[in-house]
């Protein structure tokens, strides 16, 4: 009796030890819808994020279906990150959930195009931090690395000259923490007159809001510091 006591009492207590780690699971979901311009990385950096995330014991699901914006769906998750999303992305409703989801003190992560999405819903502009303007030809820029107390910059040298397409913003939030700057005498094309983000942050409306201008091409997502440099990002919007 005594043996069937105990293998029932290790029975309950692996049950509730089990509950806690689930309860306390990290997940994240990977949001890669596009209504405007798909880009050709969208594919490498899901896998790639993917297999990073999941090498941290973190959770990942990827969706391009915006009918998953539900309150109740979207509690499971800590972080949301934007992949190259473009145009407009959801109905109404799901804008609010979206809203319910930052209040609630939730993650964003935007990653290149997530800043060319939602023109018309201003919201999404202040908490992404500003909307895609334009862009010159792909080539080479100096990033200027202005803040490296960031997870997502501690391990960027000063200045990094790096490949991708470069955008330039337009209506950015004065709020933002700017952690690196592209330096416009370094390429072609610059419209910011050299005050020009291309990395922050900010705590927006109870939730944590990081984006990274990088991600264009396929070959970004197999820079090595760019995969730390994202993951710190997302860290950072996890609350890790």
């Amino acid at each position: 009796m005594k043996t069937l006591k105990y293998i029932f009492t290790l029975f309950i207590l692996i049950s509730f030890m089990s509950s806690m780690v689930n309860a306390q699971e990290t997940k994240v979901l990977i949001f890669t819808k596009t209504k405007g311009f798909r880009h050709q990385s969208i594919e490498k950096g899901r896998e790639v994020l993917a297999s990073l995330l999941q090498a941290e014991n973190i959770r990942v699901d990827s969706t391009e279906n915006a009918e998953l914006f539900t309150n109740k769906n979207l509690k499971q998750y800590d972080a949301l990150i934007f992949l190259n999303t473009t145009g407009d992305l959801f109905d109404e409703k799901q804008q609010q959930v979206l809203v319910n989801y930052i209040r609630n003190g939730g993650g964003y992560v935007g990653i290149h195009a997530s800043t060319d999405a939602e023109y018309d819903w201003p919201w999404y502009g202040q908490m992404a931090g500003g909307y895609f303007k334009s862009h010159p030809k792909q080539q080479n820029a100096v990033i200027k690395v202005v803040d490296k107390t960031h997870p997502s910059t501690t391990m960027l040298p000063d200045e990094w000259n790096r490949f991708d397409e470069w955008y330039d913003f337009k209506d950015v939030n004065p709020n933002i923490k700017v952690l690196a700057k592209l330096d416009e005498t370094s390429y072609e094309g610059g419209e910011m007159q050299n005050d020009h983000p291309i990395i922050w942050y900010q705590e927006f409306e109870g939730g944590r809001i990081f984006y990274t201008g990088f991600g264009h091409t396929n070959e970004t997502f197999e820079e090595p510091l760019f995969r730390e440099h994202v993951m710190g990002g997302i860290m950072y919007a996890i609350g890790k």
